[in-house]
């Protein structure tokens, strides 16, 4: 089915930030486990295959609508040093992507594309939800301090 070169477009977009998610929240995962903080970095690892599973459906729908799948194009990897800019730098991917998925839902019901629409309202909710997560996070850090939060962070290994 010939899809809507505007629709084509914005599905190739929020791929590429689907995309560079995978990567930012990968390596957030890989750091958070490697400074021992093991709880978060499950969490965070989960939220980089969420973030796959988005970028699947992304990509079936483009091939379906004959578009071509755009892999070949990242936006800026943000890496943080420390527990607070990991999740700034990841609130601010998922401020853009619900940006972009608001005005592509307003697109694609304006050209009758409502399963294109649905897909971005779909993905919308789930970066909604991670977005709500960052922010009590963030607060979290700010009434705790770093040093008390990642020590919640951390699991302790089970007494044998």
């Amino acid at each position: 089915m010939q899809g809507d070169p505007e629709v084509i477009e914005f599905l190739n977009e929020q791929l590429t930030a689907e995309l560079t998610a995978i990567n930012q929240y990968f390596l957030h995962a890989k750091m958070q486990e490697n400074f021992g903080w093991t709880r978060l970095a499950a969490y965070t690892r989960a939220e980089s295959f969420d973030e796959m599973r988005h970028a699947e459906v992304l990509t079936d729908r483009i091939l379906f609508l004959e578009g071509l799948p755009n892999y070949q194009r990242l936006f800026h990897v943000r890496v943080g040093q420390t527990v607070t800019e990991m999740f700034q730098a990841d609130r601010q991917i998922e401020v853009e992507a619900i940006d972009r998925l608001r005005r592509g839902v307003e697109v694609m019901r304006a050209k009758s594309d409502i399963t294109s629409a649905k897909i971005f309202e779909s993905i919308l909710k789930d970066e909604e939800h991670h977005i709500d997560y960052l922010d009590t996070q963030l607060e979290l850090i700010d009434k705790l301090g770093e040093a008390l939060y990642i020590a919640q962070q951390i699991e302790q290994p089970s007494s044998a």
